[in-house]
């Protein structure tokens, strides 16, 4: 039977008439691809395309998606990327196939619980929506390998969320977050942790277990310190903490020995570690806007060091 998904009148693209069946038997792949058309609504009727693999409606004029939608048990994909959703209704988690769903760029403030039912999603986008908080079903999410929440409201993370084992990209930068969960040091497979432009005044010690960690990011915070636990992550490449307070750093960041970019701009550090000579791989070394009236003798051990910026500091002589 033909399926109708009807647009509102004022829209751009009207798909009155449209026979979706006819046109999803002769796309082998079962996609659906709807996006940018002007759409404003989902009729229940899209229920009835069961056989879709995927349903991308992103850059559309959505505010809400039917609970017939939790009948799509085939679908992989879902995009509804760039609309103006506002909640998601509590069958999304009847997809239980999905492996990427996109919600990026739109108005939702919170997350059913039953997103936690979508056990073989692999990345999941919510970034660019006023969300102030996670449920805690989120942590049964265990096959999940990349999760985009940048550009929130988030205040906390649940403990649960340390239950993401498989989480290889973990995207929050500019949110409210103040703090950490210990918990994030179960997440062992992570190898990039973006968390800049947010509210951090500390790290748990447990940052130290992310043992795969190549890529930390906390420019734009309020740390004061570094836990000695940092000492750690020694499959770090690239770590950058411009703009905190930090006054010092603790002699283990010595132990980083994979480091090759390391950016300290714009805190109020007056000296460096002798410790800092054993980062033989560093290639890019940023000092800028510090306190530092010398620096240790050491630093000529770096000699793969490409990139050194010392401007916006006090007069310089070697200790």
């Amino acid at each position: 039977m033909a399926c109708t998904l009807r647009n509102n009148p004022e829209s751009t693209y009207d798909l009155t008439g449209y026979d979706i069946n006819k046109n999803i038997m002769n796309d082998r792949f079962g996609i659906l691809n709807l996006t940018s058309t002007g759409l404003r609504e989902l009729l229940p009727e899209i229920g009835d395309l069961t056989w879709l693999s995927a349903l991308l409606l992103g850059e559309n004029l959505l505010t809400a998606l039917p609970p017939e939608i939790g009948n799509l048990k085939n679908l992989h994909r879902l995009g509804l990327g760039r609309n103006q959703l506002t909640k998601l209704p509590s069958e999304i988690g009847d997809m239980t196939n999905l492996y990427r769903l996109v919600l990026g760029e739109n108005q939702l403030t919170d997350l059913p619980p039953e997103i936690g039912d979508l056990t073989r999603l692999k990345e999941l986008h919510l970034n660019d929506n006023p969300i102030t908080a996670l449920p805690p079903e989120i942590g049964n999410l265990a096959n999940l390998e990349w999760l985009g929440l940048y550009n929130n409201q988030l205040t906390a993370l649940p403990p649960e969320i340390g239950n993401l084992a498989n989480l290889k990209e973990l995207h929050l930068n500019d949110n409210q977050l103040t703090n950490l969960p210990i918990e994030i040091g179960n997440m062992s497979s992570l190898e990039w942790l973006g968390l800049y432009d947010n509210q951090l005044t500390d790290l748990p010690p447990t940052i130290g277990d992310l043992s795969n960690l190549t890529g930390l990011y906390l420019d734009n915070n309020r740390l004061t310190e570094l836990p000695p636990e940092i000492g750690n992550l020694t499959s770090l490449i690239s770590m950058e903490l411009s703009g905190n307070q930090l006054t010092k750093l603790p002699p283990e960041i010595g132990n980083l020995i994979n480091l090759r970019s390391l950016v300290l701009g714009t805190n109020q550090l007056t000296e460096l570690p002798p410790e800092i000579a054993n980062l033989t791989n560093l290639y890019r070394l940023e000092l800028n806007g510090n306190r530092l009236a010398g620096l240790p003798s050491e630093i000529g051990a770096l000699t793969n060091l490409k990139e050194l910026y010392l401007n916006g500091n006090q007069v310089f002589r070697a200790n």
